[in-house]
């Protein structure tokens, strides 16, 4: 690589670290980090650094953590550090043109999807539940638009029929940094040409919420068992069994129907659910208070709990 260049690297979850990695092996010179500000997490809610800002820190790179970039204060600290280049990665503020236009070479974003498929801010996920057959990660040169920008590279992976958001994330974690890389270099040399995303087939990716977690049994099988994959490991799909909470960790086409949400079968092999299309079959679940299991052992353990006739989500 003939130049090293100033980069200011902007990012928040996990998915963002992998990238910060990536760089902080590079010859590149990582000059500081902007982070979305600490937030209360586990069951004592006590405020935590995100693993962008964990990974800063362990690598003595200044941290940045304002709540706004819209503040002029902000855009000033930014600019003082004259970057040449800002990457941005599921950061989650709005970088307005002012912050865009800082740097010498601008600022460029790896997206997780085939852009202009899914822009926003869960596009793992929808992409698994809409069944897409492959997703992939997006470098693009960014404008004032969510997720506009014009192309820089693509990389794209197939969706297995069994993918989670979780092993779809972890995939698309290993293919985005190493694109990244690909394309500052190509930026720096002058030899990368954005291309133009055709917005009539834009979809939006709306950020997920426990609340469509929650299964309804009208709907068709096939869509509840992308919905349980999709929202593995976050926010889990759930239901209810005779007023007891129950969360959904796996599920795979079943046999039957009948009234959706009914109990069609249980043994060994799993929890057999009428749909509104269809039957889906449970195979790990978790009760209140416990942990995930097998279908297979918690009916060791507690078979009455399942009975045939019962109804699901009433």
């Amino acid at each position: 690589m003939s130049e090293s260049l100033r980069i200011v690297f902007a990012g928040t979850p996990e998915f963002a670290a992998e990238h910060l990695k990536a760089l902080l092996d590079s010859p590149h010179q990582i000059i500081a980090v902007y982070s979305q500000p600490d937030r209360p997490a586990g069951r004592g809610q006590k405020l935590a650094a995100s693993p962008v800002k964990q990974l800063a820190l362990q690598h003595a790179v200044p941290v940045y953590q304002p709540q706004t970039l819209r503040d002029p204060a902000a855009q000033a600290e930014l600019a003082a550090l004259a970057p040449d280049l800002l990457v941005v990665v599921a950061y989650g503020l709005i970088l307005p043109q002012v912050v865009l236009d800082i740097p010498r070479l601008g600022c460029i974003n790896s997206h997780a999807s085939l852009l202009p498929r899914w822009r926003g801010a869960a596009p793992i996920q929808r992409a698994i539940e809409a069944g897409d057959n492959e997703s992939g990660v997006t470098v693009m040169q960014m404008e004032a638009g969510l997720d506009t920008g014009p192309m820089l590279l693509k990389v794209s992976t197939p969706i297995a029929a069994d993918d989670t958001g979780g092993s779809l994330h972890d995939r698309l974690a290993a293919l985005g940094p190493p694109a990244v890389l690909d394309a500052i270099a190509g930026l720096a040399a002058g030899t990368l040409v954005g291309e133009v995303q055709d917005d009539s087939l834009a979809t939006y990716a709306h950020k997920l919420n426990k609340d469509e977690a929650r299964l309804d049994w009208t709907r068709p099988a096939l869509e509840l068992e992308r919905l349980i994959r999709a929202f593995h490991p976050w926010p889990i799909c759930h239901s209810t069994l005779t007023g007891a909470a129950l969360k959904v960790h796996a599920a795979e086409p079943g046999e039957g129907s009948g009234t959706p949400g009914r109990i069609l079968a249980a043994d060994k092999q799993g929890l057999t659910v009428a749909c509104g299309q269809g039957a889906l079959r449970l195979t790990r679940l978790q009760l209140p208070g416990g942990k995930a299991l097998d279908f297979s052992d918690l009916y060791n353990s507690r078979r009455e709990q399942f009975a045939v006739g019962l109804v699901l989500g009433v």
